[in-house]
């Protein structure tokens, strides 16, 4: 058969095979794996389980609480009428979390924006400024990476009490953005390295100096890496209880995590009263990822992969 006639058999408007094949193989070509998908099932399930536990606490009896597993509510249809939501108003009355609330956003807000903004100067000059030393400079942050944090809890407790800031918000702000300075510098930088240079070629043509390449051009270009920072940050700073006991504690000033744990007596009882706390602190981070997810994953790949 000529070419000709196969062209003639080959129905009007449809494509050729080639190009079926290839437009089969990009559309399976994003398709995951049932190895895959078995596997982000279950880590999902290792997720979901314990949460839907501690919820379904959170609204159980202290009677059904301490003496009956979570569990038992599916195979024990009484248990379904004894559901109450008194935990969640002794947590109001009891740990005044209101008052906790104000300072959660006291401490986190300033520990989220600061480091943020001091940290995208430090990137930008790590990115497009050229000065000695450089990439050794910048090995030298990110390394601080691997140090885990308690290392530096004791000498810093101890400056503290030398400047008697102990117990304040700004002894929980310094701690935070000292901690999360270089993951902070690490994503920035790594995501400003990928953006097109001619465009600061050409600001740098019309006369501008950095500090209006800075604000006017790198500013705009890395909201996506920025708010991908400010969700780590945030929920970290909010969700922390270890630098909140230690450089804040119980007391007028506590934040929410504090408030909480406070909840439970030293021999374990109230525990459930805890997961109703626990459950009232998650609005907030939730909300807050809701608000900026959709920069999240762009942000993210970007500022920790190219670069």
């Amino acid at each position: 058969m000529s070419i000709a006639e196969r062209s003639v058999t080959r129905p009007a408007g449809s494509p050729p095979a080639h190009r079926r094949t290839v437009s089969r193989r990009m559309r399976h070509q994003g398709e995951a794996t049932p190895v895959a998908k078995a596997t982000v099932i279950f880590i999902c399930t290792l997720w979901v389980v314990p949460t839907l536990g501690l919820l379904i606490t959170s609204f159980r009896t202290k009677d059904d609480a301490n003496s009956l597993g979570w569990w038992t509510i599916f195979t024990d249809p009484a248990a379904l009428g004894r559901l109450t939501t008194r935990a969640y108003s002794e947590v109001i009355a009891q740990a005044n979390l209101d008052q906790a609330f104000v300072n959660s956003f006291a401490i986190a807000l300033p520990a989220t924006f600061i480091p943020l903004l001091i940290a995208a100067f430090a990137a930008y000059a790590f990115a497009f400024m050229s000065f000695p030393g450089r990439n050794t400079l910048f090995i030298m942050i990110v390394s601080l990476l691997v140090v885990p944090n308690y290392v530096a809890l004791v000498p810093i407790l101890q400056l503290y009490g030398d400047f008697g800031i102990n117990g304040t918000f700004p002894a929980a702000w310094l701690a935070h953005i000292g901690f999360g300075m270089s993951l902070a510098i690490y994503i920035l930088r790594n995501y400003m390295a990928t953006l097109p240079k001619a465009v600061l070629e050409s600001a740098r043509i019309d006369g501008a100096s950095h500090f209006t390449m800075f604000w006017r051009l790198i500013m705009p270009m890395c909201v996506p890496a920025l708010a991908s920072f400010a969700i780590f940050q945030f929920l970290w700073v909010w969700n922390d209880l270890l630098i909140a006991l230690v450089f804040i504690g119980p007391g007028e000033n506590e934040p929410i995590t504090v408030a909480v744990k406070g909840l439970m007596g030293q021999q374990g009882q109230g525990w459930q009263l805890v997961t109703a706390g626990g459950f009232i602190s998650m609005v907030i981070p939730i909300l807050f990822f809701l608000a900026l997810q959709r920069f999240f994953v762009r942000g993210l790949t970007a500022g920790s992969v190219k670069g």
